[in-house]
C-alpha cells in the first residue's frame, strides 16, 4: 500500500523517534514504506516521513540487501567526508549540498530480527546518515552548505505557504 509522505514544515518531522520493541508489529509498515519509497523514486525512507515516529528505515535494494533496518545506529569510522547534493521526499523540490562521512559503521536489526554490524561506505553510507537523521528529527536542510542556504530557504518559503496538516 502506498503511504502518504509527511511534508515540511510538519512538526512531526522534528520529533525524535522511539525504538521499535516488537519487529512483528512493523513488518507490514516496512513493506508499505518500501513500496512507497519506490513509487516516489526515493532511495531511502524513514518512518517519520510516513507519520510513524519509530526507529525504522528502508533502503532501496539497489544499495543494500538489508532493505529494512530497525533501530539503526551509526558511528563514524574516520573523518573523511565528501559533499553531494541531496533532496528529500518530505521536502519536495528543494536541493542542497551536504557534507557527510564517506564511511560509517552500522548496527541494526533486520526485518528478520537478525543483528547486523558492518562497515558501509559511499552512497549507502550517505543514505544511512540522511535517514537516521530523520529518526532524530534532523532534516538535510539543517546541514546544507552555507553557499546553498539562500536557495534552500527560498524553496522552504514556498513549501511553508502550502497548507500542511500537522
Amino acid at each position: 500500500m502506498i503511504l502518504e509522505i509527511v511534508k515540511y514544515p510538519a512538526k512531526s518531522l522534528r520529533e525524535k523517534s522511539s525504538p521499535v520493541n516488537n519487529i512483528d508489529d512493523i513488518k507490514e509498515l516496512a513493506s508499505n514504506m518500501y513500496e512507497t519509497m519506490l513509487k516516489k523514486d526515493g532511495v531511502g525512507l524513514a518512518a517519520p516521513q510516513v507519520g510513524q515516529n519509530i526507529r525504522l528505515i528502508v533502503i532501496n535494494k539497489e544499495y543494500s540487501e538489508d532493505w529494512a533496518l530497525v533501530n539503526p545506529e551509526i558511528s563514524f569510522i574516520d573523518d573523511e567526508q565528501d559533499v553531494l547534493q541531496e533532496g528529500c521526499l518530505s521536502v519536495p523540490g528543494v536541493y542542497g549540498r551536504v557534507k557527510r562521512y564517506k564511511r560509517v559503521f552500522l548496527k541494526a536489526l533486520t526485518i528478520d530480527n537478525k543483528v547486523i554490524e558492518k562497515s558501509v561506505e559511499g552512497f549507502f553510507a550517505r543514505i544511512l546518515q540522511h535517514e537516521i537523521d530523520h529518526l532524530n528529527g534532523i532534516l538535510f536542510i539543517d546541514k546544507v552548505l552555507p553557499i546553498d542556504k539562500k536557495k534552500v530557504n527560498e524553496g522552504l518559503k514556498e513549501l511553508k505557504e502550502i497548507k500542511v496538516d500537522v
